[in-house]
């Protein structure tokens, strides 16, 4: 086990693109699957729920740490006890970082979901688990969302 989870995708987009599937809520919202409530901002808590079927009851919540343009989105997100809960107050967190860098022919994301270590013993295992598959996922759909909208 470690405490961080790194993941790569070359994209053959620019980076303006990219940029704009990670920081325009709406777009997130459709690879990520999750319908937000509004747009990113540094310092606010960024609300909403999944849209994933059999998870539509989970909520989504993360507090805007860092907005750099075409560079750098990073968020604190909450590791509840239960997917059920609808108050996340005082849960443990991990920062998520997507970082982009230009390449010749498109763009590379780079993802970190660092801080697993700081997790509750009882949940560290399940939570790494989890968001290792996750994230491998979600790198593919934002891979094919890009792909299939320009």
């Amino acid at each position: 086990m470690t405490d961080r989870i790194e993941k790569q995708v070359e994209l053959n987009a620019p980076l303006s693109r990219v940029w704009r599937a990670l920081a325009d809520p709406n777009e997130f919202g459709q690879w990520f699957r999750v319908k937000l409530d509004g747009p990113f901002v540094v310092g606010q808590v960024s609300r909403g729920f999944i849209t994933y079927p059999g998870y539509e009851h989970v909520r989504w919540e993360a507090t805007i740490e860092a907005i750099e343009p075409e560079r750098l989105l990073r968020f604190r997100w909450p590791h509840p006890k239960s997917l059920d809960q609808q108050d996340y107050a005082g849960e443990p967190t991990t920062i998520v970082e997507f970082r982009l860098e230009p390449l010749s022919n498109g763009t590379r994301l780079l993802l970190t979901e660092s801080g697993f270590d700081a997790l509750p013993s009882d949940r560290r295992a399940d939570a790494f688990r989890s968001n290792e598959g996750g994230w491998t996922e979600q790198m593919k759909n934002v891979a094919n969302h890009i792909a299939a909208t320009p």
